[in-house]
């Protein structure tokens, strides 16, 4: 008698309908069998396979997929699939920012499909069932926004992890030993993702760059430019070919520029700048007019397209300025030295030279490559001491070169300079030029963003022992006037040529809507208004508002607020203006040593000077793509390192109350910037003790359930510092109190 087989069970698959629509969506230009799509689930029985075939026909019966040969399925392409930036948070979860949605679609985790924070992304959008509110699943990787990593390796008998130190990252990357680049257990790494598999959790990687110890000063400041994908040294060959140049002055070169070696030309900077990319010269011309010029290093004269020179400056795109060092768009030979505009040496330089009158008006202009000879270098705070001590000019002096001597009736400062008379008396016109260029320009709608930075006090192993801050004064404001106006000729004389001409533009698009109102509701929380009602009264109030913030404790977080309410400047072949300076035309052309973008001007420039036709509009957009997409990178490891050195400080004041201002209000806390120092930390929300807190949004606050009270954006408030953690650059505080009760 034969034994009866007993019929198993068939084990239902779970969520089969969802897993289908995904695997199809993912690979939406593909199609299917049932094989395959078995293979994906990672199934092989008669059981799971028919359930397979069975739901295939369902779906395509209700039309929800295609059968596009026999057996073959593919996902129906519809309109809900849009592309857009994939916002990660910690948890895996994110936000889809998509140019056409009004508000940012959601992306539950387990819908991210191994995308990553930036990453360009192919979404399906449907409504959420419950809140009717877009949803999304991430169908597709576009782009890969990075794939290498700053972290801490953990390594373990047989493999190792790499935690990334960003928050944006929610998955820890798999590392095999033998790619490990000999990095220690503990170890800060640089580690490129190389793979991730479908059916495995994390990605698979490996060490590039052991960066050091976690905590110590290098290895941090190394990290911040990794984490970025910025270098911070040059390659052998680009030192190589850069120290080989010939940085001579050439009669024969001289022959081809225009001399003005003769010419009072000086340069004003920080007192620590170690790269002098500007001079400007003055003289007195016989009519009475003052022939300004606005002389830039010629660095296009030596970095020369199709080189590996050429080829790592456009990479980097800029230099950046951490608080310890700066990393130079320039092997040192050419930024400190060939390049830099040093007293008392002769130099090729790119020259805009205009003809002015005492109104400031302009009667003549000329654009060209030159040399220079630079007299003297002078620091802000001497060409400040100059301005502030000599403050009646006449209005015709009679200098006509630099060997006249000054007329007695200018009065002078008593103090002893290392320059002559002639370039004190210079700065004091250049001053009162600038001071009436100044005024046109604010006049016309510009903004006066003034914001004070922060700056530190180094000691000789680079840790922080003071803070101080950065105000804009009148040398500063000189400086600035006249480059300002080089920037905006050179764009002009370019941009009004017909037929048109392409050429680099730096532009500034008008402010959203939805910010300056969003600006306004919180600057009348300390008594501020703003009117809104056209351009010209929109500027006028914003910079009332900037003016009567000056000096007060809220001055960080109203600048800050009303610098984040204006579009973000950026660069580009297609000129719509620059709205922050009121400026129609406006271009980079006065810092080739430390901005890229410079150096195409200056090609253009000199292209279109010798008749050239115009250049190819989409290769100088990408580049101008490029260069932004730099420029941001920079000033995010810019911010970076700054809120490291003020964690580094702040770690030497553990025992120390301090008063600040609540900069910030979320669901997890409140942020509060220190007003002595601009250092910023959170009040973790679970660390305020006295109430059980909830955030309230309309009112930018926290407030007490059972007490009501309320710590609100503006409060000012009491903290001691409860971590320093210079590894995760977090920086929290504990809450004494409002100063009032504290």
């Amino acid at each position: 008698m034969t034994r009866k087989k007993r019929k198993t069970k068939s084990k239902k698959i779970h969520n089969l309908t969802d897993s289908i629509h995904t695997i199809l969506k993912v690979d939406r230009n593909k199609s299917f069998n049932y094989k395959q799509i078995a293979a994906k689930l990672g199934v092989n029985d008669a059981s799971s396979r028919n359930q397979i075939i069975k739901t295939l026909h369902r779906l395509k019966a209700k039309d929800e997929i295609e059968e596009v040969g026999r057996g073959k399925f593919k996902a129906i392409v519809s309109s809900e699939y849009y592309t857009g930036i994939f916002d990660a948070s910690a948890r895996g979860s994110g936000y889809v920012i998509c140019e056409d949605f009004e508000d940012d679609i959601f992306i539950a985790s387990n819908n991210v499909n191994k995308a990553l924070h930036g990453d360009e992304v192919e979404l399906y959008v449907y409504k959420r069932r419950k809140k009717g509110k877009l949803e999304g699943e991430i169908t597709q990787i576009i782009n890969r926004h990075k794939t290498e990593y700053v972290g801490v390796i953990q390594k373990h008998q047989n493999y190792a992890f790499v935690v990334a130190d960003s928050n944006k990252m929610y998955v820890d990357i798999f590392v095999p030993l033998n790619k490990t680049f000999k990095a220690e257990d503990g170890d800060k790494v640089l580690v490129q993702i190389e793979d991730w598999q479908e059916k495995q959790d994390s990605p698979t990687g490996k060490v590039v760059k052991v960066l050091g110890k976690p905590g110590e000063h290098n290895t941090e400041i190394h990290s911040i430019l990794a984490e970025y994908g910025l270098p911070y040294e040059f390659p052998h060959e680009v030192e190589e070919y850069a120290n080989k140049l010939d940085t001579s002055i050439q009669p024969e070169e001289i022959k081809k520029r225009r001399d003005m070696r003769d010419v009072l030309t000086f340069t004003i900077d920080p007192k620590d700048a170690k790269d002098f990319d500007d001079a400007l010269s003055f003289q007195v011309l016989k009519n009475g007019n003052y022939e300004v010029g606005i002389h830039i290093a010629d660095v296009s004269h030596y970095v020369k397209e199709g080189t590996v020179l050429d080829d790592e400056a456009y990479e980097r795109a800029t230099s950046v300025y951490l608080v310890d060092r700066v990393v130079p768009m320039l092997p040192e030979v050419l930024s400190n030295n060939a390049c830099s505009l040093r007293p008392n040496e002769e130099k090729y330089t790119f020259s805009a030279v205009f003809e002015l009158n005492d109104k400031a008006e302009i009667k003549n202009q000329w654009f060209g490559r030159t040399v220079t000879y630079s007299d003297a270098r002078f620091a802000y705070e001497e060409a400040q001491a100059i301005i502030e001590n000599n403050t009646v000019i006449p209005a015709k002096a009679g200098i006509h070169n630099i060997n006249t001597t000054i007329p007695t009736e200018v009065s002078l400062t008593k103090k002893e300079y290392k320059t002559s008379p002639k370039i004190a008396y210079a700065t004091l016109k250049l001053n009162e030029l600038a001071k009436i260029m100044r005024k046109k320009r604010m006049g016309a709608g510009a903004i006066s963003f003034d914001k004070v930075e922060v700056k530190f006090n180094l000691d000789e192993t680079n840790n922080p022992v003071g803070v101080f801050f950065k105000t804009s004064k009148d040398a500063n404001k000189l400086i600035e006037e006249f480059m300002l106006l080089a920037n905006k000729k050179v764009a002009e004389f370019i941009g009004k040529q017909n037929p048109k001409k392409t050429f680099i533009y730096r532009v500034h698009d008008e402010p959203n809507d939805e910010k300056l109102a969003a600006l306004q509701n919180i600057v009348s929380r300390f008594g501020y208004k703003l009117n809104f009602k056209d351009r010209k009264t929109t500027t006028a109030s914003l910079n009332n508002l900037l003016k009567e913030v000056n000096g007060k404790k809220e001055q960080n977080l109203v600048d800050t607020l009303a610098i984040r309410s204006m579009s973000k400047a950026e660069y580009t072949t297609n000129n719509i203006g620059h709205y922050g300076l009121a400026f129609d035309y406006y271009s980079h052309f006065t810092s080739p040593i430390r901005r890229y973008p410079d150096v195409m001007a200056h090609r253009l420039l000199q292209h279109y000077l010798d008749k050239g036709k115009s250049a190819k509009e989409e290769v100088y957009e990408e580049k101008c793509q490029h260069s932004s997409s730099m420029e941001y990178l920079a000033t995010k490891a810019e911010r970076d390192s700054i809120k490291y050195m003020q964690i580094k400080f702040m770690q030497d004041h553990q025992d120390q109350e301090f008063v600040g201002v609540i900069s910030g209000v979320t669901d997890w806390g409140i942020y509060v910037e220190i007003i002595e120092n601009k250092c910023e930390g959170m009040v973790r929300i679970r660390d305020i003790k006295d109430d059980y807190y909830q955030f309230d949004q309309d009112e930018y606050a926290l407030i007490g359930q059972a007490t009501k009270n309320m710590y609100q954006l503006g409060d000012e408030v009491v903290v001691k510092v409860k971590q320093a953690d210079l590894v995760k650059k977090h920086l929290d505080f504990s809450l004494i109190g409002k100063r009032d009760d504290a």
